[in-house]
């Protein structure tokens, strides 16, 4: 029996095209590119930790940092010295879980913004201090104030996306492929504990990706990548010879991102490294303020 081409539309996303890969806002608007991924990093790691602030489900977090994302792909979408990373990364959030079964008040976005953002925490990240609740506190006038920003950026991050803010992640389905392979029992063992454990923590540090993995792969690609990966390095034998053609996954696709998911953590720290002295500009002041620094910098 044909299989019903209505039930495989949510397992695909809108992805991005060589054009919005190549060109974005931010550099034309004169953002370098290393600088343009620094951002980038940092407004999905504070994502990240606001929703596990937030108590967020894993997949609705993974689901906000691909909108973010995707908001300032190509020339039509926004930049970084126009749109603050704080603000679209709390309406991509807030629009995630609006979507989901776990949605947050906007009370709840704005003191958790407040408090990722005050000068402790930025300084301890990502470890979590516990800062005076001075530094973070919001009256009752500026919290009226950052609310309507957050609605006001709702609003453009879904007009942006001429409102295609639907959102495939792979992590689901990577345990379900794991299970069809037969090394997900129903009763698990903790060397397929570990297996999918690894797979989920591939999916997960793949959507930090400089790469841009989640929008320029599809959710079955990125999965049965992440499956082959922790299955080589957990040593776990899977069945038969290019098992991975079985779910119309190309060798070509599947190499890339196997690459690119080895790379992350390497990436990842050398930013760390980079910024562990000062910010990472996550507002459009202080996006300003280093660009001005470089040029002192160059002019130097």
């Amino acid at each position: 029996m044909a299989p019903d081409l209505e039930s495989l539309v949510p397992l695909s996303n809108s992805l991005a095209t060589a054009e919005q890969i190549s060109t974005s806002s931010s550099s034309l608007d004169g953002i370098p590119s290393d600088l343009e991924s620094s951002i980038r990093l940092a407004g999905l790691e504070i994502t990240q930790a606001a929703g596990i602030l937030l108590g967020l489900p894993q997949d609705v977090v993974a689901q906000a940092m691909i909108i973010f994302t995707r908001f300032y792909l190509g020339p039509e979408g926004g930049s970084y010295r126009i749109n603050s990373a704080k603000d679209v990364s709390a309406a991509s959030l807030y629009l995630a879980a609006k979507l989901s079964a776990t949605p947050q008040t906007p009370r709840s976005v704005c003191n958790v913004y407040s408090y990722l953002m005050s000068e402790p925490t930025r300084k301890a990240f990502p470890q979590s201090p516990v800062p005076n609740p001075e530094s973070y506190y919001l009256s009752e006038g500026t919290y009226h104030s950052i609310r309507a920003l957050l609605l006001r950026t709702e609003t453009l991050v879904l007009q942006t996306l001429s409102f295609d803010v639907k959102v495939t992640v792979p992590h689901h389905l990577a345990l379900t492929y794991l299970q069809t392979l037969g090394v997900l029992p129903s009763t698990p063992t903790s060397k397929s504990r570990s297996l999918a454990a690894r797979t989920i923590g591939h999916l997960n540090l793949g959507l930090f990706s400089s790469q841009l993995l989640y929008l320029t792969h599809q959710p079955t690609t990125l999965a049965i990548a992440a499956i082959y990966l922790a299955s080589r390095e957990l040593g776990v034998k899977l069945p038969g010879t290019a098992w991975w053609e079985v779910f119309d996954v190309d060798r070509e696709d599947l190499g890339f991102v196997v690459v690119a998911y080895r790379s992350c953590e390497s990436w990842i720290n050398g930013e760390r490294e980079k910024w562990k002295d000062r910010f990472c500009p996550l507002t459009v002041s202080e996006v300003d303020k280093e660009l001005s620094s470089a040029d002192i910098d160059d002019g130097a």
